[in-house]
């Protein structure tokens, strides 16, 4: 009898993890971007990390020598059944300045671009719209769509930074965007 209530509740637990879902998005430093996406409804976990670049297990010394093509990226994941892939989209575009071309505020360089990093092609379709909409509220998006590459996590240090060392983001705040 045990066996069998071990095996229910693992088969519930492995069924509540496959309805989850992932989303990446490059917005600057990490730290501020995995702030505000933490604190969504249906989030369930946001791990800072790199994505984008040629090098294998980058540090963050090697990134930021813009030596490796990888951008500070978080990995959300959520649960599509709270919140959808669109809303969790707004949200990055409204935390982060989707227009700056070479940074983010004070963050400058190749590292802190804006990007998002669809898998399929109904993310792209939803990133194309919002970001046609954006351009039509007079916003010249400068956010990248990239194909979904490996996601490489971040030091420990670099996880929930802002929470752990009680500080708000320097860079990132929320500003409406869409009607």
């Amino acid at each position: 009898m045990k066996s069998l209530w071990i095996l229910l509740i693992f088969t519930s637990v492995m069924v509540y993890a496959s309805t989850l879902s992932k989303a990446y998005y490059a917005g600057g430093c990490f730290w501020g971007v995995e702030y505000h996406l933490e604190k969504l409804k249906g989030v369930k976990k946001v791990q800072s990390g790199y994505m984008g670049g040629h090098v294998k297990n980058p540090t963050y010394a090697q990134v930021v020598r813009h030596t490796t093509g990888h951008l500070e990226t978080v990995e959300v994941i959520y649960d599509p059944a709270l919140i959808s892939y669109e809303t969790l989209t707004k949200a990055f575009f409204e935390i982060h300045d989707p227009t700056q071309h070479d940074g983010q505020g004070p963050d400058i360089g190749e590292q802190y671009l804006s990007a998002i990093f669809v898998s399929d092609e109904k993310e792209r379709r939803i990133v194309r719209s919002l970001i046609k909409e954006l351009n039509a509220n007079g916003y010249k998006v400068a956010t990248k769509l990239l194909p979904l590459s490996v996601f490489y996590p971040a030091e420990t240090y670099h996880q929930d930074y802002y929470v752990k060392n009680a500080k708000q983001p320097y860079c990132h705040a929320y500003v409406k965007r869409f009607r």
